[in-house]
């Protein structure tokens, strides 16, 4: 028997949904604080020299942190092919907006510099902020209208279909809940970015970072816990109706998808998941309790925990449901019936097995070299090498 036997089209299934998260989460944790410390640039650093101070906290680190978005991206379009049908399409402004963003970073981080002028360095650095501030919110934005539920339904042939005109779907993204939502990633991007700056820059910029990371912090649980309120008691939930088939082809339409109850049953069927809100809690209190101390690694560490806390929160609420629809529920894209198939996802299992350690390897050695702190003599005297 081949290992290709023993790892059975279901346990593949619920690995890749897995390994979606720990790419998302990944993403997270590291590009989320180079947006946090963007967005976080024109009120922490009022000067030149500490507007540079603070660029330069992220400039060597930035390019690398973005893997984890490509990487993420291209584990939906080869793990989960419904999925990146249906959500690249119905997202489509917004994912445009983003990548929009993200292009404009990298020009900001090379062009800022290359002119002695105020106006000129100003504009790059609210480019900066837009590439910061933009994604982290949109992002929020996206998972608030996923948990919601999506107006898309598929045909006989699988082929997505959206109701309502073009434009009309991007602004029906910008609901509500998802507005709040979108607000608590942005307010815990910028706290991460705020512990981030605590750890790699000093003086008046970490001062102002903790003053606003502890702001941010205290809007992120507030916002946290309403959305969950919100989820108990505003929106409804979605269930399989009848028995699961796990290790069947990859149709949705298959599958009996009914609306009933709330989100949070998913807490009375498995308890164990309660442990990731809890941690969401946890990791963001005592990151705001860090940055009031003056904690520098224990912070940066406390909020990465909250991070990863409140993500999580998200996929095992909705498990199995990836993307669920408010036109026809039973076009609800799960873990088992919208994935590659088998074969397709142990050749990627066993590419990743290969070569994740060796990402995490290298991006590991490069946070070790570059370990310490940016000061204001560092970029004043390396103008050249510095941005």
């Amino acid at each position: 028997m081949t290992l290709f036997d023993l790892i059975s089209y279901d346990v593949l299934r619920v690995i890749w949904w897995l390994l979606l998260g720990v790419l998302l989460i990944g993403f997270a944790l590291t590009d989320g604080f180079d947006m946090g410390v963007g967005a976080l640039l024109p009120f922490v650093a009022k000067t030149d020299v500490e507007r540079r101070v603070t660029i330069n906290t992220i400039g060597p680190t930035w390019e690398g942190n973005q893997v984890w978005f490509i990487l993420g991206g291209g584990a939906i379009f080869a793990a989960w092919p419904p999925l990146y049908a249906v959500s690249f399409s119905g997202f489509y402004l917004a994912m445009f907006v983003v990548l929009a963003a993200f292009i404009v970073r990298p020009v900001a981080f090379k062009y800022r510099s290359k002119r002695d002028s105020k106006a000129w360095r100003t504009t790059w650095d609210w480019a900066l902020f837009a590439g910061g501030a933009v994604p982290a919110l949109i992002f929020g934005v996206a998972v608030g209208n996923v948990l919601q539920g999506v107006p898309f339904h598929l045909t006989q042939d699988l082929y997505p279909m959206y109701d309502g005109a073009f434009h009309a779907k991007f602004l029906g993204l910008l609901n509500p809940f998802a507005l709040l939502t979108g607000v608590v990633s942005l307010a815990m991007l910028l706290t991460h970015g705020a512990a981030w700056l605590g750890l790699k820059s000093e003086g008046v910029i970490v001062e102002r970072a903790r003053a606003i990371g502890t702001v941010t912090g205290l809007v992120t649980l507030a916002g946290f816990a309403l959305a969950g309120l919100w989820l108990a008691f505003g929106i409804e939930g979605y269930a399989i109706a009848g028995e699961v088939v796990r290790d069947g082809p990859s149709n949705p339409l298959q599958s009996e998808v009914v609306r009933s109850g709330s989100w949070l049953a998913a807490y009375a069927a498995r308890p164990w998941i309660a442990a990731a809100p809890l941690l969401g809690f946890l990791g963001t209190t005592m990151a705001i309790r860090g940055l009031r101390s003056g904690s520098e690694v224990g912070t940066l560490l406390w909020s990465k925990l909250g991070i990863f806390g409140m993500i999580s929160t998200v996929g095992l609420t909705m498990f199995p449901f990836i993307l669920p629809s408010t036109v026809d529920p039973n076009s609800s894209l799960t873990v088992w019936d919208s994935s590659s198939s088998h074969l397709t996802l142990f050749i990627m299992l066993v590419c990743t097995a290969i070569f994740m350690p060796l990402i995490l390897a290298y991006t590991s050695w490069v946070y070790w070299v570059l370990w310490g702190k940016v000061t204001e003599a560092d970029v004043t005297a390396n103008s050249d090498t510095t941005y």
